[in-house]
């Protein structure tokens, strides 16, 4: 018969052994319990770089700057915009600036808080499509909507503006009522340059 102590209750009657928990286990557990609050104090108490979400943004931005360093520095207009809305790749660039930058008033899908809804036909101070661009660049509204030039990267303000382009007429439910005026249709994205075969000497 074993000599291991059991506990005082039984079930069906199943008896149960009293094994404490390992030491190292104990010591574990209090260790995670004192360690806690330093860790707590280190990443969550909002100091600027240290939480995931910083980090995560900080590796993106670098994988960011490696893409740019492709294309180079862009230009800021109409056909730039209209561009790189067809490339799929690229617009994902401009989502993750949107996402970063922006939902605190456009909403997490354009559909508007504070800011105006983007996923409508109306538009405030957007007459065409080279204007989204120069809204992020420069701001409007006497500050409500604040310049992005001394934040983003020209490259990313392209991105942004494409993301936001293609945002129109997604209409998402429970967005904000329209505001300003109904505009013309975006022009549609340039067709992509068929690559020239060089010719080989016979």
């Amino acid at each position: 018969m074993s000599d291991v102590p059991k506990t005082d209750h039984a079930y069906d009657g199943i008896e149960e052994y009293d094994n404490p928990l390992p030491g190292w286990w104990k010591w574990l557990f209090i260790g995670s319990i004192v360690f806690s609050p330093f860790y707590w104090v280190y990443y969550h108490s909002g100091a600027k770089g240290r939480s995931v979400a910083d980090n995560y943004n900080t590796a993106l931005a670098e994988n960011t700057r490696l893409q740019f360093a492709e294309i180079g520095d862009l230009k800021l207009d109409e056909a730039t915009i209209a561009k790189f809305m067809g490339k799929d790749s690229w617009v994902k660039v401009g989502e993750s600036v949107f996402r970063a930058n922006c939902v605190s008033c456009h909403g997490r899908d354009g559909e508007g808080k504070v800011g105006p809804n983007l996923t409508d036909d109306f538009y405030k101070n957007v007459a065409k499509l080279g204007d989204i661009g120069k809204v992020v660049n420069n701001g409007a509204g006497n500050g409500a909507m604040p310049k992005w030039s001394n934040r983003l990267h020209i490259n990313e303000i392209v991105m942004v503006s494409a993301y936001v382009a293609n945002l129109r007429g997604k209409n998402v439910e429970g967005g904000r009522t329209p505001e300003g005026r109904e505009i013309p249709a975006w022009p549609e994205p340039p067709a992509e340059e068929e690559p020239v075969a060089k010719k080989t000497e016979s």
